[in-house]
């Protein structure tokens, strides 16, 4: 009987920590360690013939799982991909970036994928590709905590450390810097929806290569995370929420938005993430045409 209340404790122990891991990234660090990353896969996956230019979607996750934002997500992207002629690929086993898969694409889109879901081999070719001139979408998880143990990406991609979010998903007004910027044109402003608020320990701003196309107005909500134990500020006051960067010769489009499944059913988070992708990979809405992105409220 001891044993067994022991397995019990051990149990509810195991999933506080689990609920708490996915707010905290010091909480988080401790659930890695106990739940190792699983880098490797026993064979990559077949690859169609892709129509050019093609998108690969990637969405493995070795930490916090956004199950259904990619049960939703992916057949948004996949139904964006069919009504713009685009090749399109979704796949969760690393073992694909030790094919040659990525010189049949033009952007390869990082949803949700959290906890070092790469081996070193594969994060190799990832960054090769990128810095050669590999369009780059990041879309939620893909800006969070669980990718600081590639350095590489979390200073060349990302550029700063994720700190958090609320518990509560309040609706925020999003202030468009940009919106003559190709993935911005056409959304109303101000743009206030519902989400789960990222902070960072500072502002991506002024970072070389860095272009910051919308930023939250944190008067409209209180960022603080409050978990069990935990009462954290997250305050950035200069709050950039898309941003772009260049990355060696690539070009990179990173949103922390999108952490619900019913995101991938509003038009103008969509027509974002349509034309983030046509953007990375230099196909789509033409920079100077001054046309509004397609899905964006009039």
């Amino acid at each position: 009987m001891r044993i067994l209340r022991g397995v019990v404790w051990l149990v509810l122990a195991l999933v506080v920590l689990a609920i708490a891991a996915s707010f905290h990234p010091m909480v988080r660090n401790v659930a890695r360690a106990i739940r190792p990353s699983d880098h490797v896969d026993s064979a990559p996956p077949p690859v169609p013939d892709l129509a050019d230019p093609a998108v690969l979607v990637f969405s493995k996750t070795n930490g916090f799982r956004h199950d259904e934002a990619i049960a939703r997500g992916v057949p948004a992207l996949a139904e964006i991909a069919a009504r713009r002629e685009w090749g399109f690929f979704h796949t969760e086993n690393g073992a694909v970036f030790d094919t040659p898969v990525l010189d049949s694409v033009r952007v390869l889109v990082w949803f949700c994928a959290s906890g070092a879901p790469l081996s070193g081999d594969q994060r190799e070719a990832v960054r090769a590709w990128i810095e050669g001139g590999g369009g780059f979408v990041g879309i939620h998880a893909a800006l969070d905590g669980s990718h600081a143990s590639w350095e590489w990406y979390q200073r060349n991609v990302i550029g700063a450390d994720f700190t958090g979010h609320p518990i509560e998903h309040p609706e925020v007004v999003i202030r468009v810097e940009r919106p003559e910027h190709p993935a911005m044109k056409g959304l109303p402003s101000p743009w206030a929806r519902r989400d789960e608020w990222y902070s960072w320990a500072r502002s991506v701003r002024g970072d070389e290569g860095v272009e910051v196309l919308a930023s939250l107005d944190e008067s409209m909500y209180e960022p603080r995370m409050k978990l069990l134990w935990i009462d954290q500020d997250l305050t950035m006051g200069d709050h950039p929420i898309i941003w772009t960067r260049t990355v060696g010769q690539g070009r990179a489009f990173l949103s922390a938005l999108g952490h619900t499944g019913a995101s991938y059913s509003e038009p103008e988070h969509l027509a974002v993430l349509e034309s983030g992708i046509a953007w990375a990979g230099q196909f789509g809405v033409a920079e100077d045409s001054g046309e509004a992105h397609p899905g964006a409220a009039e």
